[in-house]
């Protein structure tokens, strides 16, 4: 018996066999190379949003590693018994139950999926996009947008971020992905597929 394709099946009679990470993470042209429709998946974002392909993709690469159903590791009840989640972050984004809901309400997208890549890149540049109208960072900014991104718009707003070294140590990552992203990408996207239906642009 095939028990990798038994496994899958049976899996797709709940969800849907997730897809694997890409095995170059920190190299973008070989992302678009491997999942070869995921460039125009972000670059309709890119359109939709303005949020620049390289910063939706550094927020994906430190989010879930490109894993499409990663969730936050359960605590530990006596070391040893799983006990509940930190949160309800889930998929590509981590986004939390309640934010994935506004962002389906505030788009139209009643079916969007956080472990469906489109819809993650989507909600990344969407959330991004109410950081630049809200608090006025930049699109391109990767740091800032993304300590908005993790502390929450009303935290950004408030510096809860300030003296958290922790998290400006994970955004001055983002950063320097981002701009590794935007720099490969200035080398390959001339033979990426440009086509592609982008109704929001």
């Amino acid at each position: 018996m095939n028990y990798v394709f038994y496994g899958c099946l049976t899996g797709l009679l709940l969800s849907a066999c997730a897809s694997t990470p890409p095995a170059q993470i920190n190299n973008i042209c070989a992302i678009f190379a491997e999942k070869d429709d995921w460039y125009q998946d972000a670059k309709a974002a890119q359109q939709r949003w303005g949020v620049p392909v390289p910063v939706l993709l550094a927020f994906v690469r430190h989010e879930s590693g490109f894993r499409a159903t990663v969730r936050p590791p359960r605590k530990k009840i006596l070391w040893f018994i799983p006990g509940p989640r930190p949160s309800s972050a889930y998929g590509y984004p981590q986004a939390l139950d309640s934010t994935w809901d506004m962002y389906r309400q505030a788009t139209g997208k009643r079916w969007a999926e956080r472990d469906d890549f489109a819809d993650a890149v989507d909600f990344i540049g969407w959330y991004n996009d109410v950081s630049h109208r809200k608090l006025g960072i930049r699109k391109d900014d990767a740091y800032r947008l993304y300590l908005a991104y993790y502390a929450g718009h009303g935290g950004y707003a408030a510096g809860t971020y300030q003296g958290n070294n922790w998290l400006q140590g994970v955004a001055r990552r983002v950063s320097q992905s981002a701009a590794n992203y935007q720099s490969q990408l200035q080398h390959c996207e001339s033979q990426l597929p440009q086509g592609g239906w982008w109704p929001f642009a």
